[in-house]
């Protein structure tokens, strides 16, 4: 088995595909509609589930009677969790989500029932008739309840109350997770500053708004195997927990994950309905559909967490970061999901971009009944990302420095270690920093422009997918298989998955450069549990490094065994052979060459079957305390955006003109694809900036300005949930930057979630220096800014933003010596 080891890098003077711009693998079958996605599926005998959820944000469910729902015509099956009542999740330690509640529900939306019947219409009407016996139980709706709640009870009892805590497992009440990290000494570094801040921010939850809703389908064969189809993002880790709820062996079960219209973080977890379908298919020993709601998607979420920061720096004259401490609070929501990696992960990653001589991280994660936030794009890192680079811009006014001149005096060097043990390969920020700033006139137009019309800087960075697996162990994150028949044609397994980024392509495009083939000849199957390796899944930008490494390491064999072959037919010595346009010939170009489908028939006379396997681990990297596996990632991306806005100094109404954003991809695998990962990642995160946010009802119908109770989300449709559509988009300037960096194939590094960061900071920046209010939160609405104009017009400092903050004592810091 092969496994993949760096070696001299090549420029892309010297590719076929690596570097070049092609399309993308299934680009004509998704324009065309031939692609069968999870609600495309029909399979004879097929019937149709819906689940009933739950009205209240927290309540014990007392009694549930499906009497008369079986009765109903057309209804085939229902479920309650006493059916299916074995946790799962998709961490280790946050194995709190049941396929149907068993006890009680902790949200309005949770699932208590579900019906299988002969449509769709007979299993939403078979809904309306199962009876549920709720009691109701206090609810926590918001960051502020959990932590008073908290503050509360440690003058009066040292546990919550059972019927006030959501998850029993908690630190401490209704606090998820409690982090206290500190690198070098914090204190020491605040003296040594020649100026300091402390900043309140804060940055509303959002949800991913994928094309494609949840979908699956299941079905159980006659030789007693489970197949789920199935719209995610990690079949492998679905399969996992399809085994433990299901009490079934895995090799029993197979999980096919459809193509994917959209995930963006929100397909990561294994779900209910996944659970539930498979379920289902055992007891009536027919197929099983169920596609959720465009509601029932706001409900499952796993968007964007809230987060309410506190920010202390201290800075020397010249513009090096003395000490930077961050406490964090983050609404999780009901259930756990990734949620201990999201708040390690809003203070892991502020260390590769700036050096930072000391560095004191805490957070809490606080259960709400609310949908349960998870992994989005950028996963708890954008959070901090906007606090960090919008303070940066505050002391760069105090220190009369361009922003620009600021970040670039003080840069992470390649081939050096954090404050925080994360190692930095190589950091393109400075190049990316010149190219938006030049492209843009950033300095001069900043400086001379008009009233109402600015300019704003943000930069920020992210990992090529994590160093651990989500289960530790010492197993490749990454595998691929190649088969090569006698025709010349090329198969390549994998288990990765394709959510519309292109990963297929990319895989194609490895393997035909490493066999100096074209395209069109190598086949892609993935993301089919009995077919292909297992690969961790399409999450934390690791697909292009690490499913790329493991198929290099898999076709480096063959192309071996081709050359071997062939220099033995054509009395040529091996190393004096290459592939290049479906042939092979000398490296000096003398001689006829031969086709590739000759040199195949030749290796496998002489080697048989021409297959090969390769895999990837990413190099053990981090610090040995305990956190500190989040964050470690075999290299860094980073980006720069300048944003040019025009605002009304009088209502605060803005538009974005314009974005010039660049980004160290490392080396672009498929340019074409490429930029569109990192536009895509530049309008996710000026929707962000501007106007997404996932709120809820806090109050009675009453109070709340609405109907509906309290915790019942306020605009679960995308007719009322605000995001930009083409028509709001502004010009995108994309530059990309290669830093040709050693772990990555060929060079390479993420483009898929990188891109967002320096959006949502570039905007505020700029609408700062448009009117001189400082929007402190995001989203940035015109309200907010409105309402700083009226602060300055009575002389005040215009900030909008948040004013108070929890008096929480956190855990004494875990205390860490830097590297040296």
């Amino acid at each position: 088995m092969g496994q993949y080891m760096p070696e001299e890098k090549k420029t892309a003077n010297d590719f076929e595909w690596i570097g070049k711009s092609w399309d993308q693998l299934d680009a004509m079958a998704k324009a065309k509609g031939e692609t069968c996605y999870a609600d495309d599926l029909f399979l004879p005998r097929m019937l149709y589930a819906k689940m009933l959820r739950s009205p209240h944000p927290h309540a014990r469910i007392k009694n549930i009677d499906l009497t008369k729902a079986l009765k109903r015509r057309g209804v085939i099956a229902a479920l309650t969790g006493r059916d299916v009542p074995i946790p799962f999740g998709i961490l280790p330690v946050s194995q709190d989500e049941e396929a149907l509640c068993v006890e009680k529900v902790r949200m309005i939306g949770d699932p208590v029932a579900a019906i299988a019947a002969i449509d769709e219409e007979t299993a939403e009407a078979a809904l309306e008739d199962i009876v549920v016996e709720y009691e109701l139980l206090p609810s926590i709706l918001s960051i502020e309840d959990g932590l008073k709640q908290l503050e509360e009870l440690e003058l009066v009892a040292p546990d919550v109350p059972a019927d006030a805590q959501i998850h029993a497992y908690a630190d401490s009440g209704n606090i998820h997770k409690q982090v206290a990290l500190e690198f070098g000494d914090t204190d020491a570094g605040f003296a040594e500053a020649d100026h300091l801040r402390e900043e309140l921010y804060y940055y509303e939850g959002n949800t991913h708004l994928p094309m494609e809703q949840h979908a699956s389908v299941a079905q159980h064969g006659a030789d007693g195997r489970v197949t789920l189809w199935s719209s995610t993002q990690t079949p492998h880790y679905v399969h996992r927990a399809l085994a433990k709820v299901l009490e079934m062996p895995t090799s029993q079960i197979r999980v096919i994950a459809t193509p994917v219209g959209g995930g963006f973080g929100g397909k990561t977890d294994p779900f209910q309905h996944e659970i539930v379908v498979c379920k289902l298919a055992m007891m009536t020993g027919r197929p099983v559909k169920m596609t959720l709601t465009r509601e029932e998607v706001f409900y499952t979420h796993r968007g964007r967490h809230p987060v309410l920061m506190w920010v202390k720096a201290g800075i020397k004259s010249d513009g090096s970061i003395t000490a930077l401490h961050f406490r964090n609070f983050l609404d999780g929501g009901a259930y756990g999901s990734y949620g201990v990696a999201s708040t390690f992960y809003t203070g892991a990653l502020q260390t590769v971009t700036y050096p930072i001589a000391n560095y004191k991280f805490e957070a809490m994660r606080v259960f709400t009944n609310k949908a349960p936030c998870g992994p989005k794009r950028g996963h708890g890192t954008p959070q901090p990302r906007f606090a960090l680079e919008v303070l940066l811009d505050k002391f760069a006014e105090d220190l009369g420095l361009d922003p620009t001149e600021l970040r670039l005096r003080h840069l992470m060097p390649d081939n050096s270690l954090t404050v925080n043990h994360l190692t930095v390969t190589t950091n393109g920020l400075g190049e990316c920093l010149h190219k938006v700033t030049e492209a843009s006139g950033f300095q001069q137009r900043r400086n001379e422009s008009s009233p109402g019309k600015g300019l704003g800087l943000g930069c920020g960075s992210y990992l090529s997918g994590a160093g651990l697996p989500i289960y530790w162990n010492k197993m490749p994150h990454s595998g691929v298989q190649i088969k090569i028949d006698r025709g010349g044609g090329v198969t390549v397994f994998c288990g990765s998955t394709d959510i519309g980024q292109g990963s297929n392509s990319v895989l194609a495009g490895i393997v035909a450069e490493e066999l100096g083939i074209h395209l069109k000849h190598v086949i892609v199957v993935t993301s089919d549990t009995d077919l292909t390796p297992v690969d961790l899944g399409s999450y934390s930008s690791r697909v292009t490094l690490m499913t790329g490494n493991a198929a290099i390491a898999a076709a480096r064999p063959l192309r071996e065994q081709i050359l071997s072959a062939a220099s033995e037919v054509l009395k040529i010595p091996a190393e004096e052979l290459t592939i290049s346009n479906g042939k092979v010939g000398q490296l000096n170009g003398s001689g006829e060459p031969v086709s590739f489908v000759d040199a195949v028939q030749w290796a496998e006379a002489k080697f048989g079957t021409l297959g090969s396997v390769g895999s990837y681990t990413p190099p053990r990297r981090g610090g040995k305390f305990k956190g500190a596996g989040v964050g470690p990632s075999p290299n860094y991306s980073y980006s720069a955006c300048v944003a040019e806005v025009t605002c009304d100094p009088e209502s605060g109404l803005y538009r974005v003109d314009k974005l010039w954003l660049a980004h160290d991809i490392g080396q672009a695998i498929n340019e074409k694809l490429v930029i569109g990962q990192v536009e895509g990642g530049a309008y996710m995160g000026l929707s962000e900036a501007m106007m997404e946010e996932q709120v809820y009802r806090t109050g009675n119908s009453a109070s709340s300005g609405g109907s509906g109770p309290a915790g019942l989300h306020k605009i679960p449709s995308m007719l009322d949930y605000k995001s930009l559509t083409s028509l709001d988009m502004p010009e995108v300037e994309t530059i990309l930057v290669e830093t040709n960096d050693p772990e990555g194939p060929y060079g390479a590094k993420e483009a898929g979630q990188g891109p967002l960061l320096p959006i949502m900071p570039a905007i505020a920046n700029a609408i700062y220096n448009a009117v001189g209010v400082r929007v402190d939160e995001v989203p940035i609405t015109a309200e907010k800014i409105f309402q700083g104009l009226q602060d300055l017009k009575k002389g005040k400092s215009g900030r909008v933003g948040p004013k108070k903050f929890p008096s929480i004592t956190f855990p004494e810091a875990l205390r860490v010596e830097p590297p040296q």
